[in-house]
């Protein structure tokens, strides 16, 4: 895909994530849209996946560590050809439906670990990056978090493991966009100096317009051109990003929006009037 079309993809992925959360009256919209340019990079240009064989043992892994944004993750399966036939309602969040509040491994096909306990993503990743190695297998094991799950102890224990054993075949990408479910980052921790600790730890660590298509592309290609060290790639994010009374405001972190909010934001996003 070109720069256009991904760019063009992660806006579809965005109304269908409003769109979902519109109709079950839950989830989480503000995490869910930061992430979409990363996410539509990553399903539409740069995993080696097979939507027809989601087990595929060869396949490149995706952990959303972050797992509430996970609207954002079905729009991306849905899309890809996860699904048969297409889903046109996902019933998000509803009881026995196969689109719960967070990723379920054993409920959803293409999720390849179960998430939402926020902070597991990156010793997860590790372990799953570290298997590779050992069972001599050339596929590479994305992650994203959330820049306010990295104040969980498990997130650190999972970097230095990640950089003690040489891990060049896991890549995590944090969504820096400053905010978690209280207040800002900063608020709660004082210093968002992310991409210094994951240095400090060892990591190829780059910063980036989480944003910009053609800079996620690149820096992914820089990841995994990396020999013995694991790769981080810190993204400046907007929180709601797309839906202008959505973006920097966290009081959407979770919410619903009401039938005048919907019609804009499928405006803004370039949908039909509703």
């Amino acid at each position: 895909m070109t720069q256009e079309q991904i760019h063009a993809m992660a806006q579809k992925l965005r109304l269908e994530a409003v769109r979902m959360i519109y109709e079950g009256k839950d989830g989480h919209p503000g995490p869910a849209l930061s992430i979409a340019d990363i996410v539509a990079t990553l399903y539409f240009d740069v995993m080696n996946i097979d939507p027809k064989n989601p087990q595929w043992e060869d396949r490149d892994r995706f952990i959303l560590s972050k797992g509430h944004a996970c609207p954002i993750l079905y729009a991306a399966l849905n899309e890809r050809g996860y699904f048969e036939p297409k889903v046109e309602h996902f019933q998000l969040r509803q009881l026995h439906s196969m689109f719960q509040g967070h990723p379920s491994m054993h409920s959803t096909p293409g999720i390849d670990m179960t998430s939402g306990s926020l902070g597991n993503g990156i010793a997860v990743g590790a372990g799953m990056a570290a298997a590779a190695k050992v069972q001599g297998r050339d596929f590479t094991t994305y992650v994203i978090c959330g820049d306010g799950e990295l104040q969980e102890g498990v997130c650190w224990e999972g970097v230095n493991m990640a950089a003690g054993r040489k891990l060049d075949n896991l890549v995590v990408f944090v969504d820096r966009n400053g905010w978690q479910s209280y207040k800002s980052v900063e608020f709660t921790v004082g210093n968002n100096n992310i991409a210094d600790r994951f240095r400090a730890f060892g990591w190829h660590t780059q910063e980036i317009d989480g944003h910009n298509i053609d800079a996620i592309r690149s820096a992914v290609t820089i990841a995994k051109s990396q020999k013995g060290v694991p790769a981080c790639i810190v993204c400046d994010c907007i929180k709601g990003k797309g839906v202008s009374y959505m973006e920097n405001n966290n009081s959407w972190h979770k919410g619903v929006p009401t039938d005048e909010q919907y019609a804009i934001a499928v405006k803004e996003l370039g949908g039909a009037e509703a």
